[in-house]
């Protein structure tokens, strides 16, 4: 253990936490016997994303144990994707496994993860094929989610939510994650051409503690699937995209030009009277919703640019812990 060197890692385990004391240790012992039972050099890259519990207190305790155990401490809660990035950054793994830590992802599962790399795939995906958890809150949206989000992206998989996925080193680094866009990798890096490859998983009963996870994120799921399109089919030729756009306002105000004009000449209905309150609402709330849509696709690109140009991050680490650090804390 203590000879281990972050220099020849063969495999690296990417675990976002927020406040999971409760399961931590557990999490830990479970990753720890699951990596040494595959012989690889490999490291395990804890993500305290701002907990508020003692997670990171549990953490640096591991980290004083283990030089394989990497601790980053996040100075806020950023949410998950860029917990992950934080990650993904850190890790030195030819092959990067990333998971939940909050034991509904089994870490005994890992193994059938690196035989799907080390078998010439760039992303394995998991996929919770028998979902236990509730039908209406959480099975039903989700079965939604993941049809739109195939059709958009057009990536046949069927599981785009589960965190539980492995990538090769040299995919992984052409990856820029922004927003809450971690969900949709597979579909980000399909563009590069990343042969992609889905595999089951155990969907398990959160043993401990609460989800962190709320309905709210529906709403989150679907402006992230507005960006994806956009990102997909439209960041090289954006014209294309408002020009659509343009086109059905432009056919719209037609039609409802049309449809006054004809009751005018041919009822003499009065415009201004009878149909100015409608078109002009009809107007308005379509001009509004148009110029939303815009200027919200007009800050992603505006964001990646400043992003890309300045090299800046979308986290801020306060501190790495490892083993030769903590020892005399």
């Amino acid at each position: 253990m203590d000879n281990y060197s972050t220099t020849n890692v063969s495999c690296s385990v990417v675990v976002p936490l927020y406040n999971e004391a409760e399961v931590v240790n557990e999490l830990y012992e479970r990753l720890v016997r699951t990596m040494s039972g595959t012989g690889l050099d490999y490291e395990l890259v804890f993500v305290d994303d701002g907990s508020s519990d003692t997670t990171l207190q549990v953490l640096k305790k591991i980290a004083k144990e283990d030089s394989r155990a990497v601790i980053i401490e996040l100075r806020r809660n950023f949410g998950q994707t860029p917990a992950l990035a934080a990650g993904f950054d850190t890790a030195k793994g030819r092959i990067i496994i990333s998971m939940d830590g909050d034991l509904q992802h089994a870490p005994e599962e890992i193994p059938n993860f690196i035989d799907q790399i080390d078998a010439g795939h760039d992303i394995v995906s998991g996929w919770r094929k028998h979902r236990v958890d509730n039908f209406i809150m959480r099975r039903l949206p989700s079965k939604v989610a993941n049809w739109l989000i195939s059709k958009v992206c057009g990536v046949k998989i069927h599981d785009f939510g589960t965190t539980f996925k492995a990538y090769s080193r040299e995919i992984i680094e052409e990856l820029n994650l922004y927003g809450e866009m971690h969900r949709f990798i597979p579909a980000l890096l399909s563009r590069s051409g990343a042969k992609i490859v889905e595999i089951p998983i155990k969907n398990i009963v959160r043993p401990k503690g609460s989800s962190n996870y709320g309905i709210s994120r529906i709403f989150k799921v679907a402006f992230d699937l507005i960006t994806l399109r956009f990102l997909l089919g439209y960041i090289t030729n954006p014209l294309h995209f408002f020009g659509k756009a343009a086109l059905f306002s432009i056919v719209t105000s037609v039609l409802l030009a049309a449809y006054i004009l004809y009751d005018k000449f041919v009822y003499n209905v009065p415009i201004f009277i009878e149909h100015g309150p409608l078109a002009g609402l009809a107007c308005l709330l379509l001009l509004v919703g148009l110029i939303f849509i815009a200027t919200g696709l007009i800050g992603e690109m505006i964001s990646r640019v400043y992003f890309e140009a300045t090299n800046k991050k979308i986290y801020s680490i306060r501190k790495i812990h490892r083993k030769e650090n903590l020892t005399g804390d």
